[in-house]
């Protein structure tokens, strides 16, 4: 008998392996959570998150709320993704309508603050939460954002590093952003030099991988709970 006659495959729900309905809750509360951090650090007025200085310079000239040019871009990098050949999942396309619909109902709720102290405590906030929102949805392994899907496509058609696929996209989209009149300032370098860390220490919590197969010898017993 060969190796593959030997082997059977066992498919019991691992700890890490959960089902859907877990992994799409997670997802749109992370997604929920993204939303409102980026409200929180718009309204801190110290700074936006490299894309929020696009949408924010969007939004003024062209008259519509953040949400809604956050919802278009999304759309339109999504388009990028067609010669990239990157295929969306359910959290790519969820991520481009929830967050701007959660960014515009936070920016209602939320008033633009005055004293320093109050901004600061927004920016801070609104940098921790986004890292636990970016490690939530990504987590569930449903599908990429709009715009880390645009910069992993680049990368593998360009075969340049990550680093400056992703560098290169940013300070583009920085620079339009502010000459268009989106807000730059400490918040953005806050944002950018503390994202990275924080997810990366939060992302091994916060995954849910979907239950895998592994093979166990005939005769060898069931695997422990």
């Amino acid at each position: 008998m060969g190796h593959a006659g030997r082997v059977l495959q066992y498919s019991r729900p691992s700890l890490r392996g959960r089902r859907l309905p877990h992994r799409l809750i997670q997802l749109y509360a992370g997604l929920v959570l993204y939303g409102v951090s980026m409200a929180l650090i718009i309204r801190s007025g110290l700074g936006n998150m490299p894309w929020d200085v696009l949408h924010q310079g969007l939004a003024g000239r062209m008259g519509w709320s953040i949400g809604a040019v956050s919802i278009l871009v999304g759309a339109l990098v999504l388009l990028c993704w067609i010669p990239l050949r990157q295929r969306p999942g359910l959290g790519t396309v969820s991520n481009v309508v929830v967050i701007g619909l959660a960014v515009d109902a936070t920016l209602a709720l939320v008033p633009a603050p005055s004293p320093l102290p109050v901004r600061v405590g927004l920016l801070v906030a609104g940098v921790l939460l986004n890292a636990v929102a970016t490690a939530a949805y990504i987590g569930v392994h449903l599908g990429p954002g709009p715009r880390d899907g645009l910069m992993t496509g680049l990368v593998r058609r360009t075969g340049r590093s990550v680093r400056l696929v992703r560098t290169s996209i940013e300070v583009a989209v920085v620079a339009t952003g502010w000459l268009l009149g989106g807000t730059l300032g400490v918040g953005t370098v806050v944002y950018a030099v503390a994202i990275g860390p924080l997810v990366q220490v939060l992302l091994p919590r916060l995954s849910l991988r979907p239950v895998s197969t592994p093979t166990r010898p005939v005769g060898a017993g069931p695997l422990p709970d």
